[in-house]
């Protein structure tokens, strides 16, 4: 497949061909423990998908990863070989055994892996149906691959069209105007165990959107004393500052679990921040007091053994599930639309898709028709010894004459396939014809058939 021009968008990676593959691992299949595991920071998504680019069959690569999920999304020279080198680099990052990591994983092509895409990007495979934060961390991820060199023609429009997607979806459908989010639902779960929240003495552990939108939530039921912990202290006083809390320093946090009620943890630290032995020491001094920690993030930010503790209730993410039910009802009369919408969309892909097929296509078709042709001569050159020059060339024009009537219905159906059935008809023909990808986008001949062509026609002066 040759993937000149991407819609405008600047390019990474140049001269790339080959196939789209995303491989991903969700909270669909995996809970959050193994979810954890398989996660990137946004400085490992760029070390992770610069080590992919270096492998032999993967041209581009973006990775993308969030609470809900792992996806990497590839353009790849030999699929199989690409799938399974980005599983093995996958399942060494998570400490898991490939074929365990296997199990968990989908793995789409194509127009099926820009269909994923554009569902995420969307909302549409979120946890929270209609989540409005995905699009931004899509785009942010995005920008931060492109900037890195590890994009190309294909990812380039690929993640332009999803972004186009999501904002469709957002602006022609009513799926994210009703106020739902990770945040939101664990400030109802915190409700729905305490009770009124007004008055009790909150800490957000995180300054990000995750934990701005929480304050936000919880400024709306009338809790002032938000207390932000956070070593982006910049932007967290600027979010105690809005929302009527103050800001203590992540080396103050004992202290602040001692006088809690409710923390509320969301931060993209690879590693726990608060642990079971440091939480024993706090619930030691709160001479029996109960204390409800949430755990929205993933990788957790609080040891899961912690729930072991008399006096704690912990929550993390995979326990949201219940609340957001109740809570997205109401958007669900609004998805059929919305993958009309994803449906408009992957046909426009197709077709792009498509016509950057059809042309390479038809030359390496007419090329190998041109193979077969000279093969064959050179393979009969020693049986025609007495032939004349004029036959030797009429012999060759009947040839090149078959071949080319016998070609002619296939190139003329290739040039006015239909968007739908574009891409997948120029895969099936390449794999039908023996079709090689060279990064010219031309057909190779296998090997040792250009050795010994030509014979017939040097003999005939041609």
């Amino acid at each position: 497949m040759s993937l000149a021009g991407s819609n405008g968008a600047p390019e990474g990676r140049t001269g790339t061909g080959g196939e789209l593959l995303c491989l991903g691992i969700s909270y669909k299949a995996a809970p959050v423990a193994l979810r954890e595991r398989a996660a990137l920071t946004a400085q490992q998504a760029l070390r992770f998908t610069s080590a992919l680019c270096e492998e032999p069959d993967i041209r581009e690569a973006v990775a993308i990863s969030t609470c809900n999920r792992t996806e990497l999304y590839l353009v790849v020279g030999d699929a199989v070989a690409a799938e399974g080198a980005a599983l093995a680099q996958l399942a060494r990052h998570a400490d898991i055994r490939p074929t365990e990591l296997a199990a968990l994983t989908y793995s789409p092509r194509n127009c099926d892996a820009a269909r994923q895409l554009f569902r995420v990007t969307a909302g549409l495979d979120s946890m929270i149906l209609g989540e409005h934060e995905v699009q931004g961390q899509i785009k942010r991820t995005y920008e931060a691959a492109l900037a890195a060199g590890t994009t190309g023609p294909l990812t380039n429009r690929l993640f332009t069209a999803a972004l186009h997607t999501g904002k469709r979806v957002r602006s022609e459908t009513a799926l994210a105007e009703s106020n739902v989010s990770l945040s939101s639902v664990a400030v109802e779960l915190a409700d729905s165990l305490l009770g009124e929240l007004a008055g009790r003495h909150v800490v957000i552990i995180g300054a990000g959107e995750t934990s701005e939108l929480t304050a936000q939530a919880l400024a709306s039921r009338g809790v002032h004393t938000i207390f932000v912990a956070n070593r982006h202290a910049g932007r967290a006083r600027s979010m105690a500052e809005r929302f009527g809390g103050r800001v203590v320093g992540l080396e103050h946090l004992p202290a602040q679990l001692e006088a809690a009620d409710i923390v509320l943890a969301s931060t993209s630290s690879p590693h726990p921040i608060v642990g079971l032995e440091e939480l024993e020491l706090v619930m030691r001094e709160r001479n029996g007091r109960p204390l409800l920690l949430i755990d929205i993030a993933v990788p957790r930010d609080i040891e899961p053994a912690c729930s072991e503790l008399a006096g704690v209730t912990l929550r993390d993410i995979d326990d949201l599930q219940e609340v957001l039910e109740r809570n997205l009802s109401s958007r669900a009369a609004d998805v059929p639309r919305a993958e009309e919408i994803i449906a408009e969309e992957i046909e426009r892909f197709a077709a792009w898709l498509g016509a950057l097929d059809v042309r390479p296509t038809i030359a390496a078709l007419r090329g190998r028709g041109e193979q077969i042709v000279e093969q064959v001569l050179a393979e009969n050159a020693g049986r025609w010894q007495s032939a004349s020059s004029a036959d030797l060339a009429r012999i060759e024009a009947l040839a090149r004459a078959i071949t080319a009537r016998l070609l002619h219905e296939p190139t003329v159906r290739l040039k006015t396939l239909d968007a739908g059935r574009g891409h997948r008809s120029v895969e099936l023909l390449r794999d039908l014809f023996g079709l090689q990808r060279t990064e010219e986008g031309d057909s190779a001949a296998p090997t040792g058939e250009r050795d010994n062509v030509r014979v017939l026609r040097r003999r005939s002066g041609a």
